[in-house]
């Protein structure tokens, strides 16, 4: 990232009393208040359409970042490289504990509350930030060639290491899935009532508390697609720090089903989404974009952390289908 942020905050008006590396950000204490700065990499057009989404959502008793416009009136600013940066406002707090119960729980009640308020944006919705209705499809089946890939890769190799032949061990068993669920998002015929505004990214890293109160930040992966997407990226994230635990998944779906109503279709497209291997497939993607020659102790363990906890996510599984299937 650039690193001379005072050129960047000169465009705004704003006194900056200190800055400080964040992560990928610059944390910039001003007489308004704390801001981060980070480099951003989208056009302007949709700089203004998000600075508008995030101050509807606000002015809907959202607690969400907005950004910080210009002298010039403008949601990003540019240095003398033309690389462009945005300033946003951000809540003091800690972030979403994947350990805390209530913590989680709040998070699906604000996800669903984010959901649902954005409903109520009556203004155009430019294509820029439209996703196709089948683009977790796409994105499954892209993850499965690229699965393929580390297969055939593996398998040409004379001497294999340890983490080699546990994915070999591994691999038609997680494939099989992961076709399993491509196959059936292929016969999927979705409702255009399921697409939405989404985060797109919403994790605990997102997700701030200050005191008891959710605050949700970084929005720079927003899109307009189905919704389910958000939930159950939130809730495998969740989950998989929980070994899968059924209880809280089921209380995680009540927690969102209570501030928005959950339709059948929306079930089973959360099952479809949560059933596919996301975490085999983005370890073998990990390794197969690394250095090769040398061997990760840490892809080993986290393997070994998928094989040892398919059994509970298995079972989980099986309650969610059970409860798409009630909701038929």
């Amino acid at each position: 990232m650039y690193n001379r942020p005072e050129q960047v905050l000169e465009l705004y008006d704003l006194e900056i009393k200190s800055i400080a590396r964040g992560r990928r950000a610059y944390i910039c204490e001003t007489n308004c208040g704390t801001k981060i700065l980070k480099e951003y990499k989208g056009s302007m057009e949709r700089a203004e359409f998000l600075a508008e989404i995030l101050d509807f959502l606000k002015a809907h008793q959202l607690r969400v970042e907005t950004i910080v416009r210009t002298k010039e009136d403008e949601p990003a600013a540019k240095d003398n490289d033309d690389t462009k940066y945005m300033l946003c406002g951000t809540f003091e707090g800690v972030e979403c504990d994947t350990k805390n119960r209530d913590h989680i729980l709040a998070g699906a009640r604000e996800l669903a509350r984010l959901h649902l308020v954005s409903r109520e944006y009556q203004g155009d919705i430019p294509e820029f930030v439209k996703s196709e209705p089948d683009a977790m499809l796409w994105l499954y089946e892209k993850h499965n060639r690229e699965l393929n890939k580390v297969k055939n890769y593996i398998r040409t190799k004379k001497k294999k290491n340890e983490f080699e032949v546990r994915f070999m061990e591994q691999y038609h068993y997680f494939m099989e899935k992961a076709k399993e669920v491509t196959d059936l998002l292929a016969m999927q015929k979705l409702d255009a009532g399921l697409v939405g505004f989404c985060h797109g990214d919403y994790n605990q890293h997102n997700l701030l508390f200050e005191k008891s109160e959710a605050a949700i930040v970084r929005f720079d992966a927003f899109s307009y697609q189905v919704q389910m997407a958000d939930l159950a990226n939130f809730m495998r994230k969740m989950l998989e720090k929980q070994n899968w635990n059924c209880g809280l998944a089921l209380d995680m779906i009540r927690a969102y089903d209570k501030e928005r109503k959950l339709g059948e279709e929306e079930i089973r497209l959360l099952y479809l989404y949560l059933a596919y291997p996301e975490k085999f497939w983005k370890i073998a993607n990990h390794y197969y974009n690394s250095h090769k020659a040398w061997l990760s102790g840490r892809d080993i363990e986290k393997l070994g952390k998928v094989v040892e906890q398919e059994k509970a996510r298995s079972e989980f599984l099986e309650m969610l289908f059970r409860l798409a299937k009630v909701m038929e």
